[in-house]
């Protein structure tokens, strides 16, 4: 069989957020005929979401230049390890570290960087979160998890807690819940240092780090001692949180941390009752940041009441419910944020595990 019509196809084919088609990403494993069926092997460098519904979009075309009587494609995930953006040590099987940071408080910060986590969870990859915000840890609360404490059976490094499928830990699990962490910056930044390096966490494609808002020492620490590959900043359409947005954006240039896009919260309240929807904030914020810094708006997110219920409640919406829209928009979300993490990016050589998907 001639596979070339078929690579041409292919070729032509690249999904909205995609830098490159498959064929040129070297996707494309392998192509055979067998008894009618076309089998196509792609081994997929990053998370995607709804990949395989938009191939069998392409399944009628190809049976055409085959006559084929159907196609079955075979979807791989081997998520590539990217070059991060400083010299700092790797952490021990952790493949890519994305920090989600907001320039001011109450944007959902933590809320985007648990929700993302659990959707490149459900899309397939393995997933680690990690909570750099040691004055304010909310991520133990959010997971459902605010009782548990890292085992430790060696006195020295900590297993992270495991919760909804992701692992997990934070400052929040080393200190009573009445207790105040009352450390100079030094500190902390030692302390989320130690955290990071001395926790096991096994094999991780995607190490979500939450970090605290603003642009301080935990932000510095992140730029300078751990191995981070991109950074999302979280905003609102208001205009202080957008002004905030812009010093987190500025930041992460000065230290040469690339930005993988900019997340909207609260971008309109639509009632329950009616439908109606109401930009109780501004709108058309986010946009004009992003156009105006030559970074991607990854998505954008409703007033949701029922979400921050969720969160309170340790169940968040990508879990509690995993086909609701919210979580359908987190998923999105996560998709394009995989794919601009690995076209931005720069593969350096690993040992890959293959998982089908």
């Amino acid at each position: 069989m001639n596979i070339e019509p078929i690579r041409q196809r292919l070729s032509r084919f690249r999904p909205a957020h995609w830098a490159q088609d498959p064929v040129t990403a070297g996707m494309v494993r392998h192509i055979e005929l067998q008894e009618g069926v076309l089998a196509i092997s792609l081994a997929l460098p990053f998370a995607h979401h709804n990949l395989l519904d938009e191939l069998n979009t392409l399944n009628d075309e190809l049976c055409a230049l085959t006559a084929a009587r159907a196609v079955n494609w075979q979807l791989q995930l081997e998520v590539a390890t990217l070059a991060h953006a400083n010299a700092a040590p790797a952490v021990a099987g952790v493949r890519n570290i994305i920090a989600v940071s907001s320039g001011k408080g109450g944007v959902g910060k933590s809320t985007t960087a648990v929700n993302l986590a659990l959707a490149l969870s459900r899309l397939g990859a393995r997933v680690g979160i990690l909570d750099a915000d040691i004055y304010g840890p909310s991520i133990p609360v959010m997971l459902g998890v605010a009782g548990a404490r890292p085992a430790s059976d060696d006195g020295k490094t900590m297993q992270p807690v495991a919760a909804h499928g992701i692992r997990a830990n934070s400052i929040g699990f080393l200190v009573g819940d009445d207790d105040a962490t009352v450390w100079r910056g030094p500190m902390a930044s030692k302390a989320l240092s130690q955290i990071l390096r001395e926790t096991r966490w096994g094999e991780l494609d995607y190490l979500v780090v939450d970090l605290p808002p603003g642009t301080g020492d935990i932000q510095l620490t992140i730029a300078q001692q751990v191995p981070t590959t991109a950074a999302v900043v979280v905003t609102t359409p208001q205009n202080v949180a957008l002004a905030d947005a812009v010093k987190g954006i500025s930041m992460f240039n000065k230290v040469n941390i690339p930005v993988l896009g900019v997340i909207e919260n609260m971008s309109y309240h639509q009632c329950s009752q009616c439908g109606h929807q109401e930009s109780l904030f501004g709108e058309g914020g986010g946009e004009h940041l992003c156009s105006e810094h030559g970074v991607p708006l990854l998505g954008q997110m409703p007033l949701n009441a029922t979400l921050c219920r969720q969160m309170d409640a340790g169940t968040p919406a990508v879990v509690a419910e995993p086909d609701g829209d919210v979580a359908r928009r987190y998923l999105a979300m996560a998709g394009r944020l995989a794919a601009g993490l690995y076209f931005a990016g720069k593969a350096v050589p690993t040992t890959l595990y293959t998982r089908q998907v």
